[in-house]
């Protein structure tokens, strides 16, 4: 590779492959390849090996497993449509996400039926990732399938963070809420969890399928009212009874069960500041557990970009913000949108074509909503190009069509599968104060 420098990345060209080679490095930091052989237990002296798990990167996880394990082992896990690799011992099934399928029910109730039966001297090794909560199904009786379809679908539209969506899938679900850990107990449960949630609690990791959740039916209750979803009568039934309550803390069948973390967004997001030092820019991580409705985090990230170009303030110039988390969208339109593309529509109109700021946003498992493309990139010259082409911005934004207005400028960033998920990634690249870009 060649030597790089800071001059590289005064050019469009330039800003944007910088862009994109960090966006490539935080995934890579979440590559099971690279994060998860560190953290593998010893076998058991005496006992079986049972993996199991659920997530965008359970299959790759899986494999990786496979490669570095000495011993007998066997296992089920379940990743999305179109995020298998080729494994020998575990089997590896497909389903839905983000709206759960009869495919996801079947295996989370064959990855029930495996542990069932087990004694201490076994090993459970449970690989859950982003995605699991969708994948890792098994509605709570009376509640069927399609009932838990809509929940799913109004949870997903209605603007509620992540922590909201996961309480409410707990408690109307047979295998989430530490109930997964509690099947296999007395064995030894280790999860290796890939976090893509802000805070990295275990518990909103897939729902929380080997942890305790101090959460109640309650909880539940006043989420699905405070978003207005509107729930059949059974169901409200099942909550306010408490009959649905999840596993809690102190229970001992939660007493072998422990959870790491092999990576994070924090971890990624270092990855990319890495990146961006090789190049001698300066790089500033405001958060990895950024939440929030994407076009407002637009909005106050382009407010402060606007003042470090103005002012120089609070960072000096060249630098790069990077930043983390999941975002939410509400649904009001029609459009094609995406949390990551959202965000870059709010900040394009912040804004406003300012000559030194270019940015990128992604989600590291290459789908930003439910499209097959990760991301988007905006430069200076990005609303002007919408213009030429009668794209109006603000109304992309009502729309919530941020995936067809980046189509059309042909700035999409369409990555396929990369089989891990530590959420969102987003990096707001300046490379002058005001007037200085163009004196280069």
């Amino acid at each position: 590779m060649a030597e790089r420098t800071m001059s590289d990345i005064f050019t469009d060209a330039g800003a944007r492959a910088l862009l994109r080679e960090m966006f490539d490095a935080a995934i890579r930091a979440a590559d099971p390849d690279h994060c998860v052989p560190h953290f593998l237990p010893a076998p058991p002296q005496d006992g079986r090996t049972i993996v199991i798990g659920a997530g965008k990167a359970a299959a790759k996880m899986a494999r990786a497993v496979e490669a570095h394990w000495s011993g007998p082992l066997e296992g089920i896990v379940v990743t999305r449509y179109g995020h298998t690799v080729p494994t020998e011992k575990i089997t590896v099934i497909e389903a839905s996400h983000p709206v759960p399928d009869a495919a996801g029910v079947d295996a989370s109730r064959r990855i029930r039926k495996l542990v069932s039966g087990l004694s201490e001297k076994d090993l459970v090794v449970c690989l859950i990732s982003g995605g699991g909560s969708a994948l890792l199904v098994d509605p709570l009786s009376p509640v069927t399938l399609p009932q838990k379809q809509d929940i799913s679908r109004a949870l997903l539209k209605s603007g509620a963070n992540i922590s909201e969506m996961n309480c409410v899938r707990r408690h109307l679900s047979a295998i989430k809420g530490g109930r997964l850990a509690a099947a296999c107990y007395p064995a030894r449960v280790v999860t290796l969890a890939i976090s893509d949630v802000p805070g990295d609690d275990p518990l909103d990791i897939a729902s929380g399928p080997t942890v305790a959740d101090p959460t109640s039916c309650a909880d539940a209750l006043a989420i699905l009212s405070r978003y207005g979803i509107d729930i059949p009568r059974h169901i409200r039934e099942l909550l306010q009874s408490g009959e649905s309550e999840t596993v809690k803390p102190g229970d001992p069948r939660l007493a072998r069960a422990e959870a790491i973390l092999v990576a994070t967004p924090q971890m990624a997001l270092e990855a990319a500041a890495q990146v961006a030092r090789g190049y001698g820019i300066a790089a500033h991580i405001l958060g990895d557990a950024i939440e929030g409705e994407a076009r407002d985090v637009g909005r106050v990230i382009g407010g402060i970009a606007r003042q470090v170009v103005r002012y120089g303030q609070p960072f000096t110039v060249p630098c790069v913000m990077l930043s983390g988390g999941e975002t939410t969208v509400t649904v009001r339109g029609n459009g094609r949108g995406g949390r990551n593309v959202e965000f870059l529509l709010s900040l394009a109109a912040v804004l406003n074509g300012e000559a030194s700021v270019h940015a990128v946003a992604g989600d590291t498992d290459g789908i930003d909503g439910i499209e097959e493309i990760a991301g988007a990139i905006i430069a200076p010259d990005t609303l002007s190009r919408a213009k030429s082409l009668e794209i109006s911005v603000t109304e992309a934004l009502a729309q919530n069509d941020g995936h067809g207005f980046f189509e059309r400028l042909g700035d999409s960033i369409v990555t396929g599968p990369t089989l891990t998920n530590v959420n969102d990634f987003r990096a707001v690249l300046v490379t002058g104060l005001t007037g200085e870009t163009a004196d280069r």
